[in-house]
């Protein structure tokens, strides 16, 4: 376990391959808190699914990873379920709500959300939120902006 995760990911963590990238996630993975919403901001491209892929393997979950973006989420269990929602496609927090995504949230669970900016007022204040950019020399960075949780932990 990387016990320095959250120092890292707060200056941002420049990988070089997808397998780099969900090693970061493996890490961040083993010590991100039960029932945690992650919002995943950064244009496509950026690594946010490899992201998540990363967290699914670290969770024992076994299924494929897809972007859930024409089926708006995916569902996936492991040692914790993680729900992987990408809003990509919708215009407001208002079209959450017929979804019935909060019925999927069964404890432990971890909700990754790509786009998030599309549904912020739906989304809990105490999401952890990283944000993945594509740097000029090609590698992919991560970076975990300051919120409550990542202050305290």
């Amino acid at each position: 376990m990387d016990t320095n995760i959250f120092d890292r990911l707060k200056k941002g963590i420049a990988t070089h391959s997808p397998e780099e990238l969900r090693q970061v996630a493996a890490d961040f993975a083993a010590i991100c808190p039960e029932n945690a919403t992650l919002e995943l901001s950064g244009d496509l491209g950026a690594g946010k699914t490899v992201f998540v892929k990363g967290l699914a393997e670290a969770w024992g979950i076994e299924e494929t990873v897809t972007s859930p973006s024409f089926t708006i989420f995916s569902l996936y269990r492991g040692r914790r379920n993680l729900l992987h929602l990408d809003a990509y496609r919708l215009h407001t927090s208002d079209e959450m709500e017929p979804l019935m995504v909060d019925e999927f949230l069964h404890p432990p669970y971890c909700m990754a959300v790509e786009w998030p900016e599309k549904i912020t007022e739906w989304l809990p204040e105490d999401s952890w939120k990283f944000e993945f950019k594509i740097a000029e020399d090609g590698s992919h960075v991560v970076r975990m902006k300051s919120n409550q949780k990542a202050e305290t932990a």
